[in-house]
C-alpha cells in the first residue's frame, strides 16, 4: 500500500477515495457495456449468462484501466497537476459532469415544451445540444469544486467557452 501511495503521490488517506470511486465507476461502466454485449449471445437468468457477463466485465474493466493509465501519462504534464492522484479526481469530474448533463437535458427539454417523440429531430437535437452546453459548464465547475479541483475546472470551462468564441462573457 505504501508503494501505491508513493507512486500516486498520496499524502493523506482521504485521497484514496478517488481511486475507490474510479474503480467502482470503471467496473460499473464495464458491467453496463458487458450487459449490452452479453444479451446478444445468451438469454437472461442462466448460469452461462452470468459467467459470460462476469468475464466480459473483467475484460472491459482491464481495457478501460489500461487506456486510462495511458491517458494519465499523456495528460500529467499537459494539465500541470500537482499530484498524480488529482488526475483520477479530474477524470471522475469529467465522467460525472457528462453523465449528469446528459440526464438533466431530457427533463429540461420537456420543461421548455420540446418532447422527443413530438419534435422534429432537426429541431430537437440542436436545441438539446445548445441546452446541454451551459448545463455542462456549470456542472463542470460544481463537481470540480466537490472533488477539490475548482481552480482547474474554472480555468478549463473559461478556456472552452473562449475557444467557442464566447470569451466576451468572461472579459473584464
Amino acid at each position: 500500500m505504501e508503494h501505491f501511495k508513493k507512486r500516486w503521490e498520496i499524502t493523506k488517506n482521504w485521497q484514496l477515495i478517488h481511486f475507490i470511486l474510479g474503480l467502482l465507476a470503471t467496473v460499473f461502466s464495464s458491467y453496463l457495456l458487458g450487459r449490452g454485449i452479453t444479451k446478444w449471445f445468451t438469454s437472461y437468468n442462466t448460469k452461462l449468462y452470468y459467467i459470460v457477463l462476469t468475464f466480459i466485465t473483467l475484460i472491459i474493466s482491464y481495457i478501460i484501466i489500461k487506456i486510462t493509465l495511458w491517458l494519465f501519462t499523456k495528460l500529467y504534464k499537459r494539465w500541470k497537476v500537482t499530484y498524480r492522484w488529482e488526475l483520477v479526481a479530474i477524470f471522475l469530474v469529467f465522467a460525472l459532469t457528462g453523465s449528469f448533463s446528459g440526464r438533466l437535458s431530457n427533463p429540461l427539454m420537456e420543461l421548455i415544451g420540446l418532447d422527443r417523440e413530438l419534435t422534429n429531430g432537426w429541431i430537437y437535437w440542436p436545441v438539446r445540444i445548445l441546452l446541454i452546453f451551459p448545463v455542462y459548464q456549470v456542472l463542470l465547475v460544481f463537481f470540480g469544486w466537490i472533488f477539490g479541483q475548482y481552480t482547474f475546472f474554472k480555468a478549463f470551462a473559461i478556456k472552452m467557452v473562449s475557444r467557442m468564441g464566447l470569451g466576451f462573457l468572461f472579459s473584464k
